[in-house]
């Protein structure tokens, strides 16, 4: 009886251990970032409209230090994210009411299908850097899409948001903070 009860024992702690992350949010996992400067990356920016081919894509870039000065918001989005579709309305309406620059990071992403993407669902974007080998976020230390940092005038990340933005979320998080930053 014993040599039954002590695997049962083990497995179900082993099974507690592994659910207790599950229950977690996942805007709610910590970032060693908040508060500390934005890493400092360049990559190519997304071209408002496909080339006719390869060779004449516009040789643009975007870096955070561009920003300096402003508060911003960048947003970590791939077109083969479901979740990124959920929440993209309110950053097209965000766009359009606020004086606040939002830029896309096109996360692991072919750029014909993420200029494809906005061109269907709208451009909230002032800026839209590719990262299509996710180096950048790695260091901004992205769990996947979507994600939201807000940053600040020095160019702290001063929050950030895992998971899709909600109005909720828009407004007891991002708005609030965002209207304090401004101010400061």
């Amino acid at each position: 009886m014993i040599r039954y009860i002590l695997p049962l024992a083990l497995f179900m702690g082993l099974a507690a251990l592994l659910w207790q992350p599950l229950g977690r949010a996942p805007s709610a996992l910590p970032s060693p970032l908040v508060n500390q400067p934005v890493p400092a990356f360049t990559l190519a920016t997304l071209p408002d409209d496909p080339p006719a081919t390869a060779a004449t894509t516009p040789n643009t870039s975007f870096s955070p230090a561009q920003l300096h000065g402003r508060v911003w918001m960048l947003n970590v989005w791939a077109s083969w994210c479901a979740a990124c579709r959920d929440e993209h309305p309110l950053l097209v309406d965000l766009s359009r009411s606020r004086q606040l620059p939002i830029v896309g990071l096109n996360y692991q992403d072919d750029p014909l299908r993420g200029q494809a993407w906005l061109r269907q669902h709208g451009n909230p974007y002032q800026v839209t850097a590719q990262d299509v080998d996710g180096r950048a976020g790695m260091e901004l230390g992205v769990y996947g899409v979507p994600e939201t940092f807000v940053i600040d005038k020095q160019g702290r990340i001063r929050l950030r948001h895992a998971g899709p933005i909600t109005p909720q979320v828009l407004q007891q998080s991002l708005l609030p903070l965002i209207a304090e930053l401004e101010r400061g």
